[in-house]
């Protein structure tokens, strides 16, 4: 089978192979993949940034797919099903926290950018109906890592004001779409006015440029501040976010791609009793939950472009620039 595998041997990091499949264990299944999306952590292992990488390693945690075989401890009625995969794996008993042993697919484990997955079937969802192949292949990961991040840890109400960093990527814009769908007053921030625009016609109230120095005077003006706010960058921006939050407003971060910050406004988090929490994708209850309010409310993710699995160094480039709206989806088959 044809797969994207790690090789930091090779001038792009990763290589189309032709790999041979495992064997099947009896708690396995065979999904025939359709489409697989991207996501930052792709990009992340192919500049080496993540430990104990390897090579030959199928990359890839979001994927969708049909159900081809399946072990003998497995259902036979999954065989023909339409599914969607959980890519996070071992989550453990405890929803408030992951297990020393929770792990994404797709490093270590051999993911999705390939013409066949093989899976532990009790990562299986089936495919959500209103869904097409490419959709579908972008909700997983990012969908998981949004709904924990506002539902759970930020627990989202109607009648809160949202703010949402960085709106264009994969979990933000899901981030966005669900409170939307909860009916709360959601903005975006972004570096360009057209991704503004399309948060806006998703329903989001408004937005702001975080490259604008007085960002946060603008929507201080505009909106009087925060209830919840969803960031995934940290880093020296912290201050910006504690400035545009309520009083007993909740910042949650699900990553940290500015680094540390530096410092940050200690006292005006105590004084007005600010809770910063951070979130991690999530378990597999927020999982069911998150597919069921996606079918509830007919989200559909935004896909900005489908490459082909031949052109899969297109779409890791394009992760690296970070000019897409959406996620970056390779078709399979």
């Amino acid at each position: 089978m044809k797969a994207i595998v790690l090789d930091k041997n090779t001038s792009e990091k990763i290589a189309l192979r032709e790999i041979e499949l495992p064997q099947l264990d009896d708690d396995k299944v065979l999904i025939q993949i359709k489409s697989a999306a991207l996501n930052h952590r792709d990009e992340w292992c192919r500049q080496g940034l993540y430990p104990n990488l390897k090579d030959g390693v199928i990359l890839g945690s979001d994927g969708a797919g049909i159900v081809k075989e399946v072990g003998s401890k497995v259902d036979s009625k999954w065989i023909g099903q339409e599914v969607i995969v959980n890519p996070a794996l071992h989550w453990g008993e405890q929803e408030k926290v992951q297990d020393k042993d929770f792990k994404i697919l797709g490093m270590p484990d051999h993911g999705t950018l390939s013409e066949c997955l093989i899976v532990s079937s009790d990562r299986l969802h089936h495919k959500p109906l209103h869904l097409d192949w490419h959709q579908s292949a972008a909700l997983p990961l990012g969908g998981l890592t949004a709904y924990r991040a506002l539902m759970v840890q930020g627990k989202a109400k109607a009648e809160k004001r949202i703010l949402v960093t960085g709106f264009g990527g994969g979990v933000a814009q899901l981030a966005a779409q669900f409170g939307i769908a909860l009916g709360a007053e959601v903005y975006v921030s972004s570096s360009s006015e057209s991704k503004i625009e399309q948060a806006r016609n998703l329903g989001a109230k408004g937005g702001f440029l975080y490259k604008e120095e007085d960002w946060t005077k603008k929507a201080l003006e505009e909106t009087g501040g925060f209830d919840l706010i969803i960031d995934s960058a940290m880093g020296n921006t912290v201050d910006n976010l504690i400035n545009v939050a309520r009083p007993g407003a909740r910042i949650v971060f699900y990553g940290a791609t500015l680094g540390n910050p530096e410092g940050f406004n200690a006292r005006k988090v105590f004084w007005n009793q600010i809770r910063l929490i951070g979130s991690t994708m999530g378990s597999d209850r927020d999982f069911e939950n998150m597919i069921g309010f996606v079918n509830k409310n007919g989200i559909k993710p935004l896909v900005d472009e489908v490459f082909d699995l031949e052109d899969a160094v297109k779409a890791f480039e394009k992760m690296k620039a970070g000019s897409q709206t959406g996620k970056l989806v390779v078709k399979i088959s």
